[in-house]
């Protein structure tokens, strides 16, 4: 594979990794002149339609995906029949390396790591894209101290028929308990598996471990994981709430999203208190109760009657008057009416039931994009939240369609100004430009985008331009004296194109099947992808000596010259003045076959 070009400028340098699915090369792009990485399908999936409908939906949904945690897609095609995609080379640690030298990590980092691990998924989730495959080796720690979330190769956009039943595709030390029952998966299964990561970066160690995966994944299903406190006491209690709020079995009782998981990560990296408040025996065990060795006291109950002073019976009374104040007061009786309460972030179903539990009527659902809350999710309601409502009166729900999209338009062989114009026009932003040549698109005029034309991407994103350099000069390699089929490889691995119509002519200087011209000629320059055509030789031209015995010089020329053959003149002496001029004898004789140019030799009579 090393000395392996894809896409004619991605050439491979060395190997760095392998998967279930693909191998991972390192790579130069000789194009922009940057390292990146090349991830080649195993080419025993490469003729299986649904690996490779798998695997060029990654590079699609991928590639819409743009923040600093998550590895950049950059291109990608086929090669030979090989499937591949170009990604962002990392440069990095990953989180399993540093735990497996390291231990329990400090847990204000595995916090810290946890904030922009979630990040990351909230763009993801945003863009209808479950990772499924989250675990520490899949997310590398930086020079710089931030991490990326990389590998999303199995990763499927949630409304895919590929997250149906049956579909298990993740790591079994991370796997969730849906995802190991090969139920259909939400991005509350990414939040398990990060819970997972959490963890084990807290203590040291897997809350679940087996002899065979399945054992593993069944323990996920089935059994309950020791509290990360109990493993390693340093751990705050606050980060192990948020960890075991992850990794509750249900997943409608874990985090509603990535973000609101960020958010309680970020109380525990400042040391506040945090919303996750996970139920005792879903996730974990009863921690044991520690020996007192000091006597128990005993309250003293006084069973002889006494007397009550009155002035109790007044402050009894008077907090009973104020609670029913307050709950009046909480149910809108001094506001002419209700509250609506805060649907944000629920599901339709959870909203419908909120709005009915508050006394409210239940009006249209209206779809809304957003770009923080996620697709089929509530936005909010019409009236807002926290406004007086009269009971019954018929509140609206907004939900969300997702993040607000644009298609990428299509700028190949627009002016700069042009593509900026129809580009900002859609609500994009214009990002970088970078220059290439290209064979078809003049010098200055734009070649494409990045993302590609027909893209889907967020309202704002930046769309780098890609400039032509016109068509990339290159020499011509000499390939006369070389075979044709040396000759055409040749050609083509230069990046030109060998004109199929190939012209065969006698040649006395090469043999048979040897180039004896070309055009352009070699060590000329010429755009790439030009099209050269060749002369194959067919050998010497065999021709057969004529007669010309008894003729005279210049008839036994003529002839001789008919057919490219050369006449030697030699002189006889005869006394007869009738032969004079006439030829005598000739060598080779006639009827012999010699290579066309050959040389005659003729003797011709003279007076002595």
């Amino acid at each position: 594979m090393e000395d392996m070009v894809f896409g004619r400028r991605y050439r491979i340098t060395e190997r760095i990794g392998s998967g279930g699915m693909a191998d991972v090369y390192k790579a130069i792009d000789e194009t922009l002149g940057r390292t990146v990485a090349v991830k080649v399908l195993h080419q025993r999936y490469a003729d299986d339609p649904d690996f490779v409908q798998r695997f060029r939906h990654e590079a699609s949904s991928a590639a819409n995906l743009s923040h600093p945690a998550i590895v950049n897609i950059y291109d990608y095609g086929v090669e030979a029949g090989t499937y591949y995609i170009v990604m962002e080379y990392v440069r990095g640690t990953d989180l399993k390396a540093i735990v497996k030298q390291r231990g329990a990590l400090d847990p204000i980092k595995v916090a810290e790591y946890g904030v922009q691990a979630c990040a990351a998924l909230t763009v993801a989730h945003g863009y209808g894209i479950i990772h499924r495959d989250i675990k520490p080796q899949n997310i590398v720690l930086m020079p710089d101290g931030g991490i990326k979330v990389m590998d999303f190769g199995i990763a499927r956009a949630i409304d895919s028929d590929s997250t149906q039943t049956g579909s298990v595709l993740g790591t079994a030390q991370y796997v969730s308990p849906e995802q190991a029952q090969g139920q259909k998966l939400g991005p509350e299964s990414d939040l398990y598996s990060l819970g997972v990561v959490l963890y084990e970066l807290a203590t040291g160690r897997l809350p679940f471990e087996g002899e065979t995966p399945v054992s593993v994944a069944l323990r996920h299903v089935n059994d309950i994981a020791p509290a990360p406190r109990s493993v390693n006491p340093a751990i705050p209690p606050a980060l192990e709430a948020v960890i075991l709020k992850a990794m509750l079995k249900d997943p409608a009782r874990r985090y509603r999203s990535a973000e609101d998981m960020r958010q309680d990560l970020l109380r525990v990296v400042g040391g506040r208190s945090v919303a996750a408040t996970p139920g005792v025996g879903d996730t974990t065990v009863m921690q044991p109760v520690a020996r007192n060795s000091q006597p128990v006291s005993v309250a003293r109950v006084d069973t002889e009657p006494r007397g009550v002073n009155p002035w109790i019976w007044v402050g009894v009374v008077a907090a009973a008057i104020l609670v029913g104040l307050g709950v009046a007061w909480a149910l809108g009786a001094f506001s002419g009416g209700l509250r609506v309460p805060d649907t944000k972030n629920l599901s339709v179903s959870a909203a419908r039931l909120a709005l009915a539990d508050a006394g409210l009527t239940v009006g249209s659902e209206i779809a809304k994009a957003s770009p923080d809350v996620l697709k089929d999710k509530v936005i909010g309601t019409d009236p807002a939240a926290g406004s007086s409502a009269s009971r019954g009166q018929r509140i609206d729900i907004i939900v969300s369609s997702g993040p607000p999209v644009a298609v990428v338009p299509v700028t190949e062989g627009l002016s700069g100004t042009d593509a900026r114009a129809a580009i900002t026009a859609l609500g994009l932003a214009v990002g970088s430009e970078t220059t290439t040549s290209s064979p078809t698109v003049p010098k200055g005029m734009v070649v494409g985008t990045n993302p590609p034309a027909g893209a889907s991407v967020g309202l704002g994103q930046a769309i780098s331009l890609l400039v032509s350099t016109g068509p990339e000069m290159v020499v011509v390699p000499v390939v006369v004296g070389s075979t044709e089929s040396s000759a055409v490889l040749t050609l083509q691995a230069a990046g030109f194109d060998v004109n199929p119509m190939i012209t065969r002519e006698f040649n006395l200087k090469y043999d048979s099947g040897i180039v004896f011209k070309t055009n352009p000629v070699g060590k000329a320059k010429a755009a790439k992808g030009t099209q050269v055509s060749i002369w194959v030789s067919k050998g010497p031209e065999q021709v057969t000596v004529p007669l010309v015995v008894n003729l005279t010089q210049a008839d036994a020329i003529t002839k001789l010259h008919d057919i490219n053959l050369v006449e030697m003149l030699l002189n006889t002496d005869t006394t007869d003045p009738s032969l004079v001029g006439k030829v005598q004898t000739q060598d080779p004789l006639s009827g012999v076959k010699v290579n066309a140019g050959s040389t005659v030799k003729i003797w011709v009579y003279k007076l002595p």
